[in-house]
């Protein structure tokens, strides 16, 4: 996910706005602290124009 956001040049704070959530949400999908749940992550996948497991991969 930090590659596609950084692809696109938005800050996590800019990735943060459109998915509708915080900024430290973004970082801990980021850091892997943290597994969104799967209306979130449909969302993720819809704004980068991405399956889902092309962003997440079971066990990463």
């Amino acid at each position: 996910m930090r590659e596609l956001r950084g692809e696109r040049g938005w800050s996590q704070a800019d990735l943060a706005t459109r998915l509708d959530v915080s900024r430290q949400t973004v970082n801990a999908i980021e850091t892997g602290k943290y597994d969104p749940s799967l209306p979130l992550a449909f969302r993720i996948a819809q704004l980068f124009g991405q399956p889902i497991e092309s962003i997440f991969a079971p066990g990463e």
